[in-house]
């Protein structure tokens, strides 16, 4: 099972930014591909982004285009989630996942094919 951790949440204004981290401390990333996924409340967990931190690939959903940047800085071995221009329509708990046999497009479309840990509170409200 690959445990990773997420933090970087909080209360935010609409328009505001945060920056998610997603880490691992007992493995590298390196070889996987990594997945930001969200559950708002009252509905189903979704993926958001996707990257392949070997190629750098990334997959993003239509709902977060232009608003969200994820990039890897493998020397940290850490996933980030940079999230911009905050709707409350972006509430929820974020998750992050590994998955070492996908692609960034596939993965973001399986969000109920992973186990998570805690999460992430990010709270858009003014």
């Amino acid at each position: 099972q690959v445990k990773l951790v997420e933090s970087g949440g909080g209360l935010v204004q609409p328009g505001g930014s945060l920056r998610l981290s997603c880490t691992a401390s007992e493995f590298s990333l390196d070889y996987y591909y990594i997945g930001w996924f969200r559950q708002a409340p009252g509905k189903e967990r979704e993926g958001v982004s996707c990257i392949g931190v070997g190629d750098g690939i990334t997959y993003y959903a239509d709902s977060v285009k232009g608003r969200f940047a994820i990039s890897r800085d493998r020397a940290k071995n850490t996933i980030y989630l940079q999230i911009n221009s905050l709707k409350p329509e972006d509430t929820g708990v974020y998750y992050c996942a590994a998955d070492g046999l996908t692609n960034v497009q596939a993965m973001c479309h399986a969000a109920g094919r992973y186990d998570y840990g805690q999460g992430t509170q990010v709270t858009v409200s003014s």
